[in-house]
């Protein structure tokens, strides 16, 4: 078991900002009692507790009870903001182009021939009949991406899936980063070879400053806890940063602080010690 490895932080923390999968969320995805506890006890204290994941909005349910007074979550790995309160209703998109989507499809084929693709558009997901059945929602349309990212209608393309049968997960991100890395932001969050694929310069770390500093809240306000690649700007950015004991190498390596497991509470274990 990882003891948390609590700096002081630079300020008193006002805000803080977990991933859910891997890090906030046990391994069956759901929220431990402990977790709960300390979620409400941090609100109660007056720190704002800010979700900020991969996942679309419409798989928020799990934690949509425990957003408290501001029912905000940065979605899509910060291609949305949303209103839990209201469902999952987009307040905010930073959509990646159609033609930067439609460019990065093609150096992906060339680069590395066998991926396949899939598309968050709006509320919807789309992908390939050659797309491994990943996701737990039934897609709204399967067809040739580039008949879905050039549909005759006005929903966002917010984040472009690619996956690749037996590339190693790294190399596939590294491989995507050089082919196309120029049209969008590349980053992976699962531990298989599947990329996830935003605007240039949309990650998780851009959407959290941009509403940190609408509400005057500074970077070393933050503590921010994570467990994957696409964690490590948000992990960069903020004044504090957590990796759980189960993160991958690379938030290993590039995380000062540690902290238990997300399966033993790490991000509570956290939060208590703060509160104390």
């Amino acid at each position: 078991m990882t003891v948390p490895t609590l700096p002081a932080p630079p300020v008193p923390p006002r805000l803080i900002a977990t991933d859910l999968d891997g890090t906030l969320l046990r391994d069956d995805a759901t929220v431990s009692p402990r977790t709960v506890a300390a979620l409400a006890a941090a609100e109660a204290a007056g720190l704002e507790v800010i979700f900020v994941t991969a996942r679309p909005a419409r798989w928020m349910e799990v934690v949509s009870a425990h957003v408290h007074g501001h029912g905000v979550a940065i979605c899509g790995n910060g291609a949305t903001v949303v209103d839990l309160r209201r469902g999952g209703e987009l307040v905010e998109t930073r959509p990646l182009p159609r033609e930067n989507a439609l460019l990065i499809v093609a150096a992906l084929r060339d680069a590395a021939p066998g991926t396949t693709f899939a598309v968050e558009r709006g509320a919807g997901f789309h992908h390939e009949s050659a797309y491994p059945r990943l996701m737990w929602d039934t897609p709204a349309q399967v067809a040739p991406i580039e008949k879905l990212l050039t549909a005759d209608d006005d929903l966002p393309v917010l984040k472009l899936l690619a996956h690749h049968g037996t590339l190693d997960p790294d190399l596939f991100l590294a491989l995507g980063r050089d082919a196309a890395g120029e049209h969008g932001e590349f980053t992976r969050s699962s531990r298989i070879a599947l990329l996830e694929i935003s605007a240039p310069g949309v990650s998780k770390a851009s959407t959290l400053a941009q509403r940190c500093r609408r509400r005057g809240i500074r970077p070393d306000e933050v503590v921010a806890f994570g467990d994957m690649p696409n964690d490590l700007p948000m992990l960069a950015w903020a004044g504090t940063a957590y990796a759980m004991a189960n993160a991958h190498p690379a938030v290993l390596a590039a995380t000062r602080h540690r902290t238990a497991s997300n399966e033993d509470d790490g991000v509570a274990r956290v939060i208590e010690t703060l509160l104390s």
